[in-house]
């Protein structure tokens, strides 16, 4: 029962720092952490341990899942060069620089522990990112920082992974790493995009069948960032990338026809999983704080100077991560524009200033899949023997959060002010023009229309009332039935036109979805487009009820 009370105190205090979050002028993640610092004081004493494979089981893979789902592929193919860079040049560039500089400034740590620690402190958090700026960011930064956050949480946990293997057995190659690396990455896509792929034809033949239950079909979908990284971890591939390319393909089976209330229940299930998990593992973060800094200075015959000298370690080491992370930026983008320029392609959307190099740097924070992955080392490197320097690790990678969080909340509102983003017209504009293609799909479809009453014998009278309904819905597409008398003939007559107003209105909306469908294939909208659109069909669809 202990168990239970305690994950319905954290669930609690999860919601209520989303509230305090409101009223703090604080980012959400240093609420929850500070939250969850001050559940752990001694007087409350809420204690937990954690189990590093079940909290990188239980955390990692659906967080993975939804960022893959979510993440706009359009933006994200053609930011792919940016992206790319970002999310694996920079995490090996990462690795590599910081790799050395912790074992130089910390040589109780090993050198491959060291490059597991670089690693697993490269991937990002986007959704930190967009708490902090409140949608203040420039589009073309947002989308690089999501598209990054999204590859480099897969880029760098496997080279994490590899450099624990590292550190465990004492044996490297470089050239095996590399080909393993390509192996087990293209493995891990693979096993994901083809695992959420079965799911999709599974759940066409239950469609097919009658079997729509919204439920049920959410359950699969729940189920399946668990069951694509835990077949792609027997497999022996990445089950990470497992995770992301199942969200990623999850995407475009979104799109199947006859889910409207699947899709509807299945996007308040998922932001409420992502919502819970992500304050979860803040206010773990804060929970084991306390515990992190007793074990940090337990050796240690002095408390202050100790821990005074681990934090300025903690500054040192976000210092050379910022640096190298600007380094790379301004490179890169830099020649990024020169390549594309020699190419002839048009200049990226954001000219490489000094402020938007910044705002990318800065923009870099650390979150929750970096304390997961954390969190993830193992107690013992083999039978008897402690994993070398772990609860400094954790220590190391906390305090980087915690940085990476206050800095970015200090320095990305200052270099926004006079940043005025106004209402974004290309989305806008592009959203206007998708109503119009769906609309003008909706007329066709209703001019194709037999407006035969079902179940009812040839009238003139009721032909000509339903050809005037027809004409009604197409122009006035939204506009409700007059009303009725109450005789029993009216009644019966109304009755009838309702249920064909209803045929009438659920294939024109279904019209509008295919034709949204066919430009979403053709990469004419992006997926924010699709997902602002389809929303509004799907509840204007579940507002006509069952038949």
């Amino acid at each position: 029962m202990q168990s239970a009370y305690t994950v319905l105190i954290l669930l609690t205090l999860v919601s209520v720092s989303k509230l305090a979050g409101r009223l703090l002028p604080i980012p959400l993640p240093l609420v929850q952490i500070g939250a969850g610092a001050l559940l752990a004081w001694p007087n409350l004493g809420l204690h937990v341990v954690l189990n590093p494979e079940l909290f990188l089981f239980l955390f990692l893979p659906p967080l993975l899942f939804v960022d893959g789902w979510r993440m706009p592929k359009r933006e994200l193919w053609r930011l792919r060069g940016p992206v790319l860079t970002l999310a694996v040049g920079l995490v090996l560039f990462t690795v590599i620089g910081a790799g050395y500089f912790i074992h130089w400034i910390l040589p109780t740590i090993p050198l491959p522990v060291a490059f597991a620690l670089a690693a697993v402190l490269s991937p990002t958090d986007a959704v930190a990112v967009s708490a902090i700026t409140q949608g203040r960011l420039p589009k073309p930064l947002m989308h690089m920082l999501q598209g990054e956050a999204l590859l480099n949480d897969a880029s760098g946990l496997v080279t994490f992974k590899f450099a624990l293997a590292a550190a465990i057995t004492g044996v490297f190659s470089l050239t095996d790493a590399s080909i393993t690396f390509f192996l087990v990455a293209l493995g891990g896509l693979a096993v994901g995009v083809a695992l959420s792929w079965l799911l999709g034809r599974l759940r066409m033949w239950m469609i097919a069948r009658g079997w729509d239950d919204p439920a049920t079909h959410v359950v699969f979908m729940l189920l399946l960032p668990f069951a694509a990284y835990v077949l792609a971890e027997r497999l022996g591939v990445s089950g990470i990338l497992s995770a992301v390319a199942a969200g990623m393909m999850q995407s475009w089976l979104d799109l199947l026809p006859r889910q409207t209330s699947t899709r509807l229940l299945n996007r308040s299930v998922w932001s409420l999983l992502e919502f819970a998990f992500n304050g979860l593992i803040f206010l773990l973060l804060g929970l084991q704080l306390p515990d992190i800094i007793k074990a940090v200075v337990s050796h240690e015959s002095s408390l202050w100077p100790t821990l005074a000298y681990r934090c300025l370690d903690v500054i040192a080491i976000f210092a050379v991560l910022v640096l190298l992370r600007f380094v790379w930026v301004q490179s890169t983008w830099r020649g990024v524009g020169k390549i594309r320029r020699w190419s002839g392609k048009p200049e990226l959307a954001l000219l490489p200033t000094a402020r938007s190099c910044w705002l990318l740097t800065l923009g870099g924070v650390r979150g929750a899949v970096t304390l997961a992955g954390v969190m993830s080392v193992p107690l013992l490197i083999s039978p008897g023997a402690s994993f070398p320097e772990r609860d400094l690790l954790i220590f190391i990678a906390a305090g980087v959060i915690l940085m990476s969080l206050v800095s970015a909340c200090i320095a990305l509102p200052w270099l926004l002010r006079g940043v005025d983003r106004g209402p974004d017209e290309a989305l806008e504009q592009e959203v206007q023009e998708t109503w119009k293609l769906t609309a003008e799909a909706a007329i066709h479809a209703l001019e194709a229309e037999d407006v035969a009453v079902p179940g009812a014998a040839p009238d003139a009278a009721q032909a000509a009332m339903a050809a005037e309904l027809k004409g009604r819905l197409m122009a006035e597409y939204r506009e409700e039935l007059e009303s009725y008398n109450d005789t029993a003939e009216a009644r019966a007559l109304a009755q009838q036109m309702d249920q064909l107003e209803r045929r009438l209105r659920l294939t024109a909306l279904r019209a509008q979805r295919l034709e949204l469908y066919s430009l979403h294939r053709k990469h004419l909208v992006g997926d924010d487009v699709v997902r602002k659109v389809l929303g509004e069909l799907d509840m204007s669809e579940a507002n006509l009820g069952q038949g």
